[in-house]
């Protein structure tokens, strides 16, 4: 009975870890360029541990091991704004950004630009071209970017936006405010920039509720279990307390 409780425990803990991970995902349905995150389980064959109630391949304990993180890098719905500072990435690449840990990549291309004249995205850290921040001055009007990333004001050319590609993105190490970090990236090929416009957020509000339904029943399904096998340890505990010697 023990064994069945540690396995069920050990599925619960995942479970605990899955619904964080749908929370967030729901948390951030309307973040521009949020890419959703899935969990990644594995059978954790216990390799000391064995049940003696059966024989053969029967007789290892299997337990559920959280194993990872995946991000679903898939493309989001791409949206108007209007806004000529917006820009949307088609494509696989990011937007390279100065903070104040060193160069993060972001998908949000929602930017503005802060008063001393440079391109922020909005939290405020300097989005970067391939020569460093963009600056604007008070008489550059007309701002264009290019699919290529170039930067074009009425004064002619600011820049061209250091946009960046991974050979395997799941690699990238999420960090707050929509930022990842990760090895050195190569200039982005094959994204193209879609000004006037953000990607909003891959997540499937449908689905995520789908997943927390879900995962809620099959931790309530587990509680239920856990429980019996307590009433049954404590069925067998009197009943030998009531056998006399």
């Amino acid at each position: 009975m023990e064994n069945a409780q540690l396995i069920s425990l050990s599925r619960q803990i995942a479970l605990q870890r899955q619904m964080d991970v749908v929370a967030n995902n729901m948390a951030n349905i309307n973040t521009t360029g949020f890419k959703s995150e899935n969990m990644l389980f594995e059978d954790y064959l216990m390799p000391v541990a064995e049940s003696t109630d059966f024989t053969g391949s029967d007789s290892g304990l299997h337990y559920t091991q959280d194993w990872s993180t995946i991000h679903d890098m898939s493309s989001g719905p791409i949206e108007q704004t209007g806004n000529p500072l917006d820009v949307a990435l088609d494509g696989e690449g990011f937007l390279t950004v100065q903070t104040d840990a060193g160069e993060r990549y972001t998908r949000s291309g929602a930017l503005q630009i802060n008063a001393g004249g440079i391109l922020v995205d909005l939290n405020g850290n300097p989005v970067l071209s391939d020569s460093g921040p963009v600056k604007f001055g008070a008489s550059d009007t007309d701002i264009t970017i290019a699919s290529n990333g170039a930067i074009m004001t009425s004064n002619g050319g600011k820049g061209r936006l250091k946009l960046v590609e991974f050979d395997d993105p799941q690699l990238l190490a999420r960090e707050g405010d929509n930022y990842y970090s990760g090895p050195t990236g190569t200039p982005a090929t094959a994204t193209h920039v879609v000004q006037g416009s953000i990607e909003k957020s891959n997540v499937s509000g449908i689905a995520e509720m789908a997943n927390m339904i879900r995962v809620q029943r099959a931790y309530q399904t587990l509680a239920g279990l856990l429980q019996r096998q307590d009433d049954l340890q404590r069925t067998a505990i009197q009943r030998l307390g009531d056998v006399t010697a």
